[in-house]
């Protein structure tokens, strides 16, 4: 050690950063995707990283991690430059990411998932089943973790898939762990499970990017934040000295109070009458809908508020009750209510709303076609002109018309989603958690075309986990408790608590 760098006895010296970036530039064709992006992670720390869909946070990750190379700019790891070449350079330096939709085989044993990037140890070609499962669950054990190692991936709850993926990083020994949007498909439960995990994993010294858009987790996890907006670093801050109204200011550039369109669109006449309706954890249900009206649902997980409007779009049976539009009562399956106009966006958009390997063209003409064909003869001029337009309407931001669903950001698909339900023609629009996986930006979109679908007098119905937006959207709110209506509140006037109360069945 030189004379210049001679540490003094008594001295601390701190580790220099897990992960460090800076500078990183990217162009695809011309267009500039990163421009000076920084982002520093330090050893034993969670650090979200967030920004709307487009910011570039997608990009930035492929770069760490060795799946695209950067124009500009250096990446150092633990102090060291680190430009791997490939996804798997990455991984054998400790650098390892898991996405959304996580790299599982469902079809092979856990313990065979968990040893899956390091090979099961073997003899002669056959495998050590007794060793792998012994590597595989002194993981687990490190995750605190009770999975049955000979059960198949597959056959698992999303939560226990995650922990997999997470045991599968840590035998790489991941030093550095991005996470994108874990939380996306699991309850609250499971989300507090896997808090935990990650918790411990920071204690342990391992840094965490931890990307997602619903910020209420990142305020209750994280240490440090990151915000990126159009391909730059805008801001890094500790997460206490922020504020969600920051974030989302930063993010957007506008304040969130800005994000909900005016209300008041409502008009006098009753589209949709439910009287008792009663089925699948619903129970009495009664409410009148009118034209021109955003009603909200609110209510714990598990108090009915799914099943409710599955019952109103036929996809349930209901056991007892009427379900009235226009004056004309309603029953027979989905196609009947299709038919009465009542049409249902589902929560689960990637597996129950879109065909992810389909081009926008086919989604769109696959519920409409009566409009795209003639005496049985479909028009690909049609599609064409009917997906175009949807593009257009709802600005659904594609290469074009032909691109695959599956290839658009999660709010994108959701506007591919609300497309084809829109060609219909509803009069009662049945949204399940419309912004459920979707950037700030996207839900300010989002807001402002129910409100103008609204305007143009059609009744829409919102469920929604978010207090925020269930008050901000709606013009008036149902909250429901254990499969029944536990409380109205007029959204104008309505807090938090106020729906809270009647959430847990308790008089406000």
């Amino acid at each position: 050690m030189s004379a210049a760098t001679a540490v003094q006895p008594g001295v601390a010296v701190e580790a220099p950063p897990a992960l460090e970036v800076t500078g990183i530039s990217k162009s695809f064709d011309g267009v500039a995707a990163l421009r000076g992006v920084n982002l520093s992670v330090r050893p034993g720390e969670i650090h979200a990283l967030l920004g709307e869909n487009g910011a570039g946070k997608s990009t930035l990750i492929k770069i760490i991690t060795g799946l695209y190379s950067h124009d500009e700019g250096t990446v150092r790891f633990a102090g060291e430059p680190a430009d791997f070449s490939s996804v798997r350079a990455a991984n054998r330096s400790g650098v390892v990411a898991l996405y959304q939709e996580l790299s599982i085989v469902p079809t092979i044993s856990v313990a065979e998932n968990i040893t899956l990037t390091e090979g099961a140890p073997s003899t002669f070609g056959l495998v050590r089943g007794r060793l792998m499962r012994q590597r595989a669950q002194a993981l687990l054990d490190r995750l605190n973790q009770r999975i049955p190692l000979r059960a198949l991936a597959g056959d698992l709850s999303p939560v226990k898939q995650t922990m997999i993926s997470i045991a599968r990083a840590l035998a790489m020994d991941a030093r550095v762990l991005i996470l994108d949007e874990p939380t996306a498909s699991l309850t609250d439960t499971e989300i507090g499970d896997l808090f935990t995990v990650l918790r411990g994993l920071r204690d342990d010294g391992v840094a965490i990017v931890y990307v997602s858009h619903r910020l209420e987790e990142v305020f209750e996890l994280c240490d440090r934040l990151t915000v990126m907006r159009n391909g730059q670093t805008i801001v890094t801050k500790d997460v206490a000295d922020s504020s969600i109204d920051d974030v989302i200011s930063t993010m957007v550039g506008r304040e969130q109070s800005e994000l909900y369109p005016d209300r008041d669109t409502a008009g006098e006449d009753v589209v949709l009458t439910v009287t008792g309706l009663t089925g699948r954890r619903v129970s009495d249900v009664s409410f009148e809908l009118r034209a021109g009206e955003v009603l909200g649902i609110g209510g714990l997980a598990g108090s009915g508020r799914s099943e409710l409007l599955r019952l109103l779009a036929g996809a349930q049976k209901h056991a007892s009750g009427t379900i009235t539009v226009s004056g004309r009562e309603v029953s027979g399956g989905v196609g009947r209510a299709l038919e009465a106009g009542i049409a249902l966006v589902p929560e689960e958009r990637r597996s129950q709303g879109v065909i992810l390997s389909a081009p926008i063209t086919e989604n769109v003409a696959i519920a409409n076609l009566g409009r795209v064909s003639s005496v049985g003869v479909v028009s690909g001029r049609r599609i064409t002109a009917l997906a175009k337009e949807a593009i257009a309407n709802l600005r659904i931001k594609a290469a074009g018309h032909r691109q695959d669903v599956g290839q658009l950001s999660g709010g994108n698909q959701q506007k591919v989603v609300l497309a084809k339900i829109l060609a219909r023609g509803p009069k009662v629009l049945l949204m399940d958690e419309p912004t459920r996986g979707i950037d700030v930006g996207t839900k300010a979109e989002i807001y402002r075309l129910i409100r103008e679908l609204a305007a143009d007098g059609m009744a829409v119905i919102a469920v929604s986990s978010e207090l925020p937006e269930l008050i901000g959207l709606s013009d008036r709110i149902l909250v429901m408790h254990e499969g029944r209506v536990s409380g109205e509140v007029d959204a104008a006037t309505a807090t938090d608590e106020q729906i809270l109360t009647h959430a847990y069945g308790r008089d406000a």
